[in-house]
């Protein structure tokens, strides 16, 4: 039994390389809510030229639910996740509004706006201090948040994408953890999936 069970390890191996398998794990233990997961969900498939001007901007919004997040966390995620793929990136320094954001854009020669907002946030108790604030049983767990992305043409203010995404927490990396924190890998994963390429 023992060399069966070799056997077919060895024959999906060969099948599939480490870094695969290390991907597929990932997933399989995010989806189950060991590791961080996310779901990206968008409207079009519209992809874009390496060399376009994106400037990043988060609107005013404060989202429902429980926690805070920082102002313009989300745009200085995007920035980090977006620079790695596109060479010609702006961020705001501050939360914008949408036309201030288009103006902001138009003036700066930006070809398109990501305009950001959290649309839903949920900041469990994760450390001993935040226990001792809320001591709320059903407030442990795991930290979850919801992002819109709107991705716009500056000269004609077509809205060319609308993006999705669904952050949640795992059991392993529960302590001391926030839902902005969650965002830096599905940020990175829409700018790949904007130029079309794969990890």
């Amino acid at each position: 039994m023992r060399f069966l069970g070799l056997l077919l390890m060895l024959s999906l191996a060969g099948c599939m390389n480490l870094s695969d398998m290390a991907r597929g794990a990932g997933y399989h233990l995010g989806d189950a809510g060991i590791l961080d997961h996310s779901q990206t969900s968008r409207m079009s498939p519209w992809r874009l030229q390496p060399d376009s001007f994106i400037f990043i901007a988060q609107g005013h919004f404060a989202p429902p639910g429980y926690g805070y997040p920082r102002p313009n966390i989300i745009a200085e995620e995007a920035f980090e996740g977006f620079v790695e793929y596109f060479p010609l990136v702006r961020r705001a320094e501050q939360p914008l509004g949408l036309d201030e954001a288009l103006n902001r854009a138009a003036a700066l020669g930006a070809h398109y706006v990501l305009y950001t907002r959290f649309a839903a946030v949920d900041d469990r108790i994760g450390t001993v201090e935040e226990w001792d604030d809320e001591r709320a049983l059903d407030r442990l767990g795991v930290d979850s948040g919801v992002v819109q992305l709107m991705l716009i043409e500056t000269g004609t203010r077509y809205m060319v994408d609308t993006a999705t995404i669904r952050a949640r927490g795992g059991l392993l990396t529960l302590y001391d953890t926030k839902p902005e924190e969650l965002l830096g890998d599905p940020l990175r994963e829409y700018a790949r999936n904007l130029l079309g390429v794969s990890r």
